[in-house]
């Protein structure tokens, strides 16, 4: 089980989680991994970026995740995570 949490602080609110969220949930049922990650909201991480909001996949911090990036760190940095 991959946990994702997504930074809801202040900082990433204004620049974005909501969306971020809300691309998340879509991936997750569109690559059908309901069953196989857990999606979590999480005040401050702690790794507050100037651009993007902060994203913890299990133990993993990544900074910056805005929409034009997202599918990228999705692929990355979830689904790979799944897949092993």
């Amino acid at each position: 089980m991959v946990i994702v949490r997504v930074c809801v602080g202040s900082s990433c609110h204004l620049k974005g989680s909501a969306k971020i969220i809300e691309l998340l949930e879509k991936a997750v049922s569109d690559n059908h991994i309901e069953s196989e990650i857990t999606l979590a909201g999480s005040f401050c991480i702690g790794k507050c970026n100037r651009i993007g909001v902060t994203v913890q996949v299990d133990d993993d911090i990544y900074t910056g995740i805005t929409v034009e990036n997202f599918r990228e760190f999705f692929s990355e940095k979830v689904l790979k995570k799944i897949k092993g």
